[in-house]
This record gives structure tokens, sequence and C-alpha cells, in this order.
């Protein structure tokens, strides 16, 4: 593709998921309202990120506003936002939640208590704006602090007229599936990079494994700049009550290509891999938009002990990793209940959003 036939696409994708997506924190109540007066200091320095980072003498302009509105006419460059906030544990009721920065102009780079939890745009030497879109990002219970003091932190560049965080809903939203999971799996699995066919297997050394956020792209995680393969492994039990039941495991979205094992069986997989534990995997395009649903053969769960999910994941490009939701084990009702979710209501949407993926990759 061309590309200024890809700028007409990319900005078309970006019209099209304002006008036509339903967003995630619309849909679910917010439990931080973060509308109000933040901390901002023009310049950049990556300490500013962390949760501790003292920014008491630091500037206080109102969230959303351009922030030349606030104070700051005339200025290009990077600068950081921070805001303070406190939960409530009656507050924190699911796994993840969704932190809603509306739009920001241009490019941001998002951290959460020192975690970085999402990015849009890019910034120099390699600029590329999102003035346009809003940013949603996936913030895990896990690192939010519990009855005591948050801090949203966000590196902003904009390169001409207006900067900052400029509108939108901005808060943090619990997130909710649509799609009920008997055995939610989300959460805390064990990955690491590189290939081996043993590691689909419950007894070997994990040693060297790292802990990894699921769904989360693994860029967002310490892997910003990797593509090829990795694995994911979790254990899980099963408790009696599903025996003789048809249960199916939902794996979310995959960027790029998956093979999926239990207790060292494969049980399904997407993508064109040229044989079983295949080297050279092909990727088409559109393979990281389709969510997986693998059926679990009764044969070999365990229902006295420990099962173990092993998730093999080659990235060709870009974004890799289990992303997005969900993801858990499900009931054939429940199964019933995803595949009416999943039926396309905006054909035309999906043909542009596959389009500019597969130019992309």
């Amino acid at each position: 593709m061309k590309p200024a036939l890809h700028h007409i696409f990319s900005r078309l994708l970006a019209v099209l998921l304002l006008g036509l997506s339903l967003s995630a924190a619309s849909q679910e109540n917010r439990v931080a309202d973060l509308r109000g007066y933040w901390k901002f200091e023009i310049g950049d320095d990556p300490r500013r990120a962390e949760a501790d980072f003292d920014d008491s003498r630091w500037e206080s302009i109102f969230v959303p506003s351009t922030w030349e509105d606030e104070g700051f006419p005339g200025y290009d460059g990077f600068a950081w936002f921070r805001r303070h906030f406190t939960l409530k544990v009656s507050d924190l009721t699911e796994n993840r939640y969704v932190l809603n920065l509306g739009r920001i102009d241009d490019a941001d780079e998002t951290y959460v208590n020192g975690h970085l939890v999402g990015f849009t745009g890019r910034f120099p030497p390699k600029f590329e704006t999102a003035y346009n879109l809003t940013r949603e990002y996936n913030v895990p219970r896990e690192y939010l602090n519990l009855d005591g003091e948050n801090v949203v932190a966000v590196r902003v560049f904009d390169g001409r007229l207006e900067g900052g965080i400029i509108e939108g809903r901005v808060g943090l939203y619990r997130y909710k599936n649509d799609i009920p999971l008997s055995l939610n799996l989300e959460g805390v699995w064990q990955f690491r990079i590189g290939d081996d066919a043993d590691w689909r297997h419950r007894n070997i050394d994990t040693n060297g494994w790292e802990n990894i956020l699921v769904p989360m792209p693994w860029e967002l995680q310490g892997y910003r700049d990797y593509d090829g393969f990795a694995w994911y492994r979790k254990t899980f039990r099963l408790p009696e009550r599903y025996r003789g039941r048809t249960l199916y495991l939902l794996l979310g979205k995959i960027d790029d290509l998956d093979q999926t094992y239990l207790n060292g069986e494969l049980i399904g997989s997407t993508g064109r891999f040229n044989s079983i534990l295949g080297r050279n995997p092909r990727v088409e395009g559109d393979e990281w938009q389709v969510r997986r649903a693998y059926r679990l053969d009764e044969k070999l769960l365990n229902y006295d002990g420990e099962n173990l999910i092993a998730v093999r994941v080659f990235d060709g490009l870009i974004d890799g990793g289990i992303f997005e939701g969900p993801v858990g084990i499900v009931t054939e009702a429940e199964y019933q209940q995803f595949l009416a979710y999943e039926k396309p209501e905006n054909p035309l949407w999906q043909f542009f959003f596959n389009l500019f993926k597969a130019d992309s990759h």
C-alpha cells in the first residue's frame, strides 16, 4: 500500500473507531474521577514515572484542557502530568480496570504506580501524532494500592498547536467482561521468550521464567522491541462439578499466532505453522483480531490436581502476546453467549481495521 493511501486509511480507521466502537469505560461504573487539577511540569525526565517521585513543587493545571489554556501558550515539546488519588478496598471488585484519559495531543506514555499501562502515538525521532484517539488502558488490580495512594503519571509530547490531556471522561472505571467465565484465568501467568518444545509439559524447571499479566501486550511489560516466539504457562484446578460437561478455553486475542496445549497436548491453534512446533510460521495479517476459543478434551483434564495451559505465541511485528480478553474457561451455555457476542455488527469497521493491521504487518 502506498504511504498516502496508508495515511488515508489510518485516519479513516481513527474516525471509525471513535464513531462505531463502544467504549469499555462508558459501560462501567467509575471508581475514581480524575477530572480536576493535576501536577504538571514541562520537560522530560524518566524518573517522573515513578510512584514516589516528588512533584510537590510542580504547577497545577486542570484536566481535561489544553495546556495552552492553562498558562503555557505556544509550548511544544515534552511535558509530564501526575495525579494522586486514593481507593477503597470495597471499590476494587474486579480483576482489572480501565483508565480513560480521553484524547491526548499528540503522543503519550502512561504509568500507574510506576507500571507502564499503555502508550499511543510515537515520540521523536519517529514522531507520529495520535491526537484524535481516545486513550483507554487496562489496569490490572495488582497495579493498584488498596486503601492507599495511587499515582497516574502521563508523559506527553506535543508537536505543534494544542497540547495536553485535552478532552474526555477522565477517570478509572471498572472493567467487566461481557462474557461470563466459569473460571477466570486473567491475571499473572508465567512467561518466557524463546522456543522449546518441552515448555508445553507440566514437570519442567521454570527457573528463569518471569511473571507477566494476561491480557496485556508484552511490549508494556518489559519486551517492547521483541518479535518472535514466546511461551505462556498457567496452572489451574477444575472443580469436580465440571466433570462430564463440555468446556471451552477462551484466550481472547493473541498477536499474532498461537499453538495452545492442555497438559502437554495440543488442543487448538490459530495461524499457519508448517508443522506441529514448526519453526517457520506465516503471519497472513488478520490473525491478531481472532478471539481464541478451544474446546477442552475431557480425557486430558485432571480433576484431582493441577492442570496446565501452555501457549506458544509467535509475533511477527508490532505488538505481541495475549493482549485482550476474555481469558478463562466457560461452559457450553457461556460459550454460546461468546459466539453471539462475537457476531460482527459493523462489517465496514472490521474491513478497514483488518486492512490497516494487515498493511502494518
